[in-house]
């Protein structure tokens, strides 16, 4: 398929990575963009969308995102923990239709790629339904297999370290083998934690497999608590710390900070969830001291305690280092002069800083001729955009947007959204399986949602939430001394 978007507000990137905005065309010729520029005749087989009054965006980059665990959604609110293990609590269908919706909501609010941590490691089914569902979605991924501890019992609540037991090495070389999927749109990736705590012999032969099947995507949550091993330093000793990884939730060291550039290793900063699970304010992104503040992105983390809505995210990063740099003023008794960050480092963050910290940026992450076609278009008049759109597009969508205001995503070439609606999504091979279906619309997935919720939560009850949260402690090294409730 050709598609020319006309007469739109476009937000491209020039040599150095700067924000500039132009009224152009951009014509895409299957899943690349083919040209940019004003006047473009469209060829005869060409779709023409209309652009006037509309901002045309680069597709945005979440690079921290547990995509699985849409049917948990509520359930924290008002908790540190983000509900991993529940995981146990799923069918390999369930984990379909979460991870199904999971993808939908990325692309109702316009993120075209993700980095899945998908920590769902059940059983080979579900890890296959959450490849499948996907696919299907749409959405561009690096799929981060995970050797996650499980529970082995829920009564009594008893968790199984060992990631690597039974299914989960023979599933890994299983999906090697498959990977990619849906014409290269889904890869295989790893996603694994236990690099500083097990032998070295299964870190050696880990990293083994990852050279074996060319994976280049790797990635891992770091301490968050002062006293434990540094991950970089680890990393480093184990000789395994290289450019494959990105690091979540990096509250680093200077140390750290110079292993980052070293090794030009990434992270992702996820504001909601880190503010929410303890993890202090979000602002190491936009911190210019430690030297890696490009090398920073940003993720959702856990959509089980807020939106999957990346340029959100950008906002509440954004003003919470805005606060936190205007508290260090105030501790001295000043007022800052200016805010210090600006609306087009967010932006840079949710786009195509995340496609540098994918090893992407030649292919997504900022809108140019050749690159992929992963855009995504704003209503610039809407109730929330208008005046917004037309003095500052980029202002307009970290300060201003919302999924409402996004009329058109466009992934790989093909249109997910369309005005303002999520289109339907085909199925075939094992999702048609799994549904008994060739094609669903959001409001069927959404009936599966909260009929495999509803089947979830009446398990969820029945657990020993108490003794489940001490055996979780246990196994993270946290004691009660390190615990406290701030007044």
């Amino acid at each position: 398929m050709s598609y020319l978007l006309q007469n739109g507000t476009a937000i491209l990137h020039d040599v150095n990575e700067r924000v500039r905005i132009i009224k152009t065309d951009i014509l895409i010729d299957g899943n690349r963009i083919s040209k940019i520029g004003e006047d473009i005749t469209a060829p005869a087989s060409a779709t023409v969308i209309d652009c006037t009054d509309k901002i045309i965006s680069p597709g945005f980059v979440d690079t921290h995102h547990h995509v699985w665990q849409t049917q948990l959604k509520g359930r924290h609110a008002d908790q540190t923990p983000s509900g991993n293990l529940t995981a146990k609590l799923f069918t390999a269908e369930d984990v379909f239709w979460g991870q199904l919706g999971g993808c939908l909501e990325m692309i109702n609010g316009g993120t075209t790629t993700v980095a899945d941590y998908a920590h769902v490691n059940i059983s080979p089914e579900h890890n296959y339904n959450a490849v499948s569902a996907t696919a299907a979605s749409g959405m561009r991924s690096v799929f981060g297999y995970c050797f996650n501890p499980r529970l082995s019992s829920t009564n009594p609540m008893t968790i199984d370290p060992n990631g690597f037991g039974g299914h989960a090495v023979p599933t890994f070389d299983e999906l090697a083998k498959q990977s990619p999927w849906a014409d290269g749109r889904v890869k295989l990736g790893l996603a694994w934690d236990g690099f500083v705590f097990a032998p070295k012999e299964y870190v050696d032969m880990l990293m083994a497999k990852v050279d074996e099947y060319k994976i280049d995507l790797i990635q891992t949550h770091i301490s968050w608590k002062p006293g434990k091993p540094s991950w970089p330093q680890a990393l480093e000793r184990l000789g395994v710390l290289s450019s494959k990884f990105l690091m979540a939730h990096s509250n680093m060291t200077k140390v750290d900070a110079d292993l980052y550039r070293k090794y030009d290793v990434h992270y992702s900063s996820t504001p909601s969830t880190e503010m929410q699970v303890a993890l202090a304010f979000p602002v190491i992104a936009f911190r210019d001291d430690l030297g890696v503040k490009d090398l920073g992105s940003l993720g959702v983390d856990c959509h089980t305690t807020n939106a999957a809505y990346l340029p959100g995210e950008a906002r509440i990063g954004l003003q919470s280092a805005r606060g936190a740099r205007a508290q260090v003023a105030e501790t001295r008794g000043k007022v800052p002069l200016t805010v210090g960050f600006s609306v087009e480092e967010a932006f840079n963050l949710a786009t195509i800083r995340g496609a540098h910290a994918m090893k992407m940026e030649y292919q997504i992450g900022s809108i140019a001729e050749g690159k992929l076609a992963d855009l995504v278009t704003f209503d610039a008049n809407s109730p929330a955009m208008v005046c917004a759109g037309v003095h500052d597009p980029v202002a307009a969508i970290v300060l201003h947007s919302s999924p409402a205001d996004i009329d058109t995503v466009i992934v790989d070439g093909v249109i997910r959204k369309r005005d303002g609606k999520l289109m339907t999504v085909e199925l075939d091979g094992s999702a048609k399986e799994v549904t008994g279906r060739s094609s669903l619309e959001w409001a069927h997935v959404a009936t599966n949602l909260m009929r495999t919720r509803h089947r979830i939560q009446g398990e969820a009850e029945k657990l020993d939430y108490e003794d489940g949260q001490k055996k979780v402690m246990q196994a993270f090294g946290i004691s009660e001394s390190d615990l406290e409730d701030p007044e």
